[in-house]
């Protein structure tokens, strides 16, 4: 178990269930980074849009597993999507993410 996991909790079983469900990726780094490397298949908005995309994040009608570079950014992800009724998690890093799907 890793300080993260320690500190935070490991997410593993809850991205397992998700990904189960046909969860949606979500990147929320600068499309700059995003454009360096990215999960594929994985959907990209910047974390700074989130909010403005709600409406149309809601219209995927699936669950949601952020990621970011280190896990920051998508954790505000994941919490702005849970507060506009959104079932989402935050996957942290996405090289990290990318090795647990």
């Amino acid at each position: 178990m890793g300080l993260l996991d320690f500190l935070f909790g490991s997410n593993t079983k809850k991205i397992e269930d998700f990904k189960k469900r046909d969860a949606v990726i979500l990147d929320v780094r600068t499309q700059k980074e995003y454009d360096a490397g990215a999960i594929s298949g994985s959907k990209h908005i910047p974390l700074n849009d989130v909010s403005s995309k709600i409406s149309e994040i809601k219209q995927w009608n699936k669950p949601v597993i952020t990621c970011c570079a280190s896990g920051v950014r998508s954790g505000n992800a994941a919490k702005t999507l849970n507060n506009n009724s959104i079932e989402a998690i935050n996957g942290g890093g996405w090289k990290s993410l990318e090795k647990k799907l």
